[in-house]
């Protein structure tokens, strides 16, 4: 299978089982689309040179070009992973690498459009104790079989809502991973309100990434994120934001916002964070019921595709001035990228990747918390609900039959099954409106990366 399309003046195509990424040019691009019809190699030849300017000897040259490329196992590859998809996951099941930590069930954030119910998850504000928190790092170590590097992620509602458990448990990870042969990485999710030098100094010295975050614009951010009085938060946040992002060396963070109905021109909020001085950041579809005032329309969906295309070339235009940024949806490595075992897999929510309540609860992942037909366990029992675990073990990319046949399900992997669930009723189901907007995001990203190693190249033969 193939995927063409032309963005930002480059012609890509892209062999889906191999992971080739071409950018040719307009002779090229009628060739392979005309191989893959089909086409006997007399009428393709024909149809080149059909073109201004071209001739039967140039035509040639190009689909031998293509026929190599094939026999190269670059072009028209054959997927080879479907067979091995079931068992490829089956054999991690029951080792866990990441935990999501919700140490505080509450926030001092109202915000409207917010997944968790403002940090309550459907039930009632709490915080995690330090003998829960210690009891969920014992289980991630006696669960975590031969893996070195461990995961946590402190999460709520508001985290620094509970610094001081944070800071304990961090504390007593460090005290035991030399002896497990672990090491743990943590990351930290905030809104910001309270950062003071404590957190910066906690921030950069333990965490490996820190979230930030912020929608943007004051007028977008404050529209949502609000205190409990109404008041916006943006004002509060930013100059705590720029300071730790300062202390840090600009590195290992992310802004991360969200955009909804209101704000679909989200490019207008990335460039506000560049103007602040941000330059890793992220901006996420929202995630709302249908008739949600929140949620994004088709008409949405249109505008923010367009945005993606123009995110690609503002990010081009700035790497060449010398002033780059990332872009969280746009980071892709086209020399390397996942494993195999990822690219089928994905998240490995249930399976590989936890989240765990005030209460020691499991549940597949933070969006599934509150919903009682998928709490796993508990980290004093462990998993109990092992036919839950194994529907989860056995859900890829493969077992959802609309990606069976997509071009590209290698990048994203079948998608969120917290997603899918809420959107279809089933984890093997598909997000119809995020599959849409992911597409046009790795489009726009394989184009920006490819305008990058082309430029370098170009470079490197000038020398």
């Amino acid at each position: 299978m193939i995927h063409q399309y032309k963005l930002n003046g480059y012609n890509v195509v892209i062999d889906v089982c191999s992971g080739s990424v071409h950018v040719v040019d307009d002779a090229a691009y009628d060739a392979i689309a005309l191989y893959a019809e089909g086409k006997p190699r007399e009428e393709i030849i024909s149809a080149l040179c059909e073109k201004p300017g071209a001739d039967r000897a140039e035509a040639e040259e190009c689909l031998d070009s293509v026929e190599e490329l094939k026999a190269e196992g670059r072009l028209f590859t054959e997927d080879a992973y479907e067979p091995l998809a079931g068992d490829m996951k089956q054999r991690g099941a029951g080792v866990v690498k990441a935990l999501c930590l919700h140490v505080a069930h509450t926030c001092n954030l109202n915000c409207a459009y917010c997944f968790a119910s403002q940090g309550k998850y459907r039930g009632e504000r709490a915080v995690m104790s330090f003998e829960v928190g210690k009891r969920a790092l014992d289980f991630l170590v006696e669960n975590s079989g031969t893996r070195h590097n461990l995961e946590v992620d402190f999460f709520g509602g508001e985290p620094l809502m509970n610094f001081d458990v944070v800071k304990r448990l961090v504390s007593y990870a460090r005290s035991i991973e030399k002896a497990a042969g672990k090491n743990f990485r943590f990351t930290l999710t905030t809104n910001g309100l309270l950062i003071d030098d404590e957190v910066i100094d906690f921030a950069n010295r333990e965490c490996v990434n820190v979230v930030l975050s912020l929608d943007g614009r004051r007028e977008i951010h404050d529209r949502y994120r609000v205190d409990y009085a109404g008041n916006g938060s943006w004002d509060r946040i930013v100059p705590k934001f720029q300071r730790l992002v300062k202390a840090r060396g600009g590195k290992n963070y992310y802004m991360r916002g969200t955009f909804t109905h209101r704000n679909p021109d989200f490019l207008n909020d990335v460039r506000a964070m560049l103007d602040l001085g941000f330059t890793e950041l992220s901006m996420e579809p929202v995630v709302a019921a249908p008739g949600d005032e929140a949620a994004l329309t088709a008409e949405d969906i249109e505008v923010a595709k367009e945005q993606y295309e123009q995110l690609a070339r503002l990010m081009t235009e700035r790497r060449r001035e010398g002033r780059p940024f990332t872009f969280y949806h746009y980071m892709i490595d086209l020399e390397g990228g996942p494993c195999v075992y990822k690219r089928i897999s994905g998240c490995g929510s249930g399976t590989e990747y936890m989240a765990v309540t005030p209460w020691g609860d499991l549940y597949p992942c933070h969006q599934f918390v509150g919903e009682e037909k998928f709490l796993l366990g508990n980290v004093f029992e462990g998993v109990k609900n092992t036919s839950l675990r194994d529907e989860f073990a056995s859900c890829n990319l493969y077992t959802r039959k609309e990606c069976r046949e997509c071009w590209a399900r290698l990048y994203c992997s079948g998608g969120c099954a917290a997603n899918a669930w809420h959107a279809t009723g089933s984890i093997n189901g598909v997000y119809a409106q995020g599959c849409e907007l992911f597409k046009k995001r790795i489009e726009c990203a394989i184009a920006a990366e490819a305008a990058r190693l082309l430029d370098e190249e170009a470079e490197e033969d000038e020398r």
